[in-house]
């Protein structure tokens, strides 16, 4: 009995504990939902999928490990929110102002991002696989080039492409990109692009005395350089074997000419 007691008053402490906290959550999701105005807000784990939030005032909001997955936050004023590990998958970002946002393991993959703020902000542990519309200010090369080689791997050669390119467009000699770039071209059978590419990058890594990365380029020209003479060598073949077919076919009209 006095086991079970025990038990009853631990069970209705807790309830009378969390109830609060639980109303509390909800009256901030409520709010938001309502007014689109919820600065300083607890929003942990709140579940925003779909929401329409465009204009949303959510500066310093806590919305850790909140699911706003495909929301619209056109706009919206995340200046200083804690989104870690929070999913923002599809949602439409543009415009928004996330500045001094925390975006630790925060799930951006296919969001949009066009004009959206992110200054100090910390993407390294972000994942942006698909995600459209990023400047190239936000991030470094190496940031760029690692998200390109997760979108080739993916297939998704046109987010490789684009990248690799931004990558570039912030370190003009930045010889991994150019590699890269060759790789998904030759991939995407754009064989003189991607031999172009290559060179540069062979022509980089050698100027920047990367004997490693010379060596890989040299290799990658050297191997495409081997396929194409193959390419070419089949063709022949081919060739030759559709003239001999022709002979083949007219050989017995030729044959009644000798018999004359």
């Amino acid at each position: 009995m006095k086991a079970s007691l025990v038990s009853l008053i631990a069970l209705l402490t807790t309830t009378a504990i969390s109830l609060p906290t639980q109303a509390e959550n909800l009256s901030h999701i409520n709010q938001l939902l309502n007014t689109r105005n919820c600065n300083n807000c607890d929003l942990i784990s709140a579940g925003l999928i779909h929401a329409n939030l465009a204009g949303a005032q959510l500066r310093g909001a806590n919305l850790i490990n909140a699911n706003l997955s495909q929301a619209n936050l056109t706009g919206a004023d995340l200046s200083g929110a804690n989104l870690a590990g929070a999913s923002l998958y599809g949602a439409n970002l543009t415009g928004a102002n996330l500045t001094g946002a925390n975006l630790t393991g925060v799930d951006l993959r296919n969001a949009y991002l066009t004009n959206t703020r992110l200054e100090g902000v910390d993407l390294n542990t972000a994942y942006l696989d698909g995600v459209k519309g990023i400047a190239p200010e936000v991030a470094t090369p190496e940031q760029f080039h690692r998200w390109a080689v997760r979108e080739a791997d993916r297939g998704n050669y046109t987010g490789a492409i684009a990248h690799y390119h931004r990558a570039i467009a912030i370190e003009r000699e930045f010889a991994p990109a150019y590699l890269g770039l060759g790789v998904v071209y030759y991939q995407t059978d754009h064989q003189e692009k991607a031999k172009t590419n290559v060179e540069i990058a062979a022509n980089l890594f050698t100027k920047q005395e990367n004997e490693l990365g010379k060596a890989t380029s040299e290799e990658f020209l050297q191997a495409m350089e081997l396929r194409s003479q193959m390419e070419a060598d089949m063709e022949k073949r081919k060739r030759g074997a559709g003239n001999f077919g022709r002979f083949l076919g007219g050989i017995g009209s030729l044959l009644l000419q000798l018999m004359l």
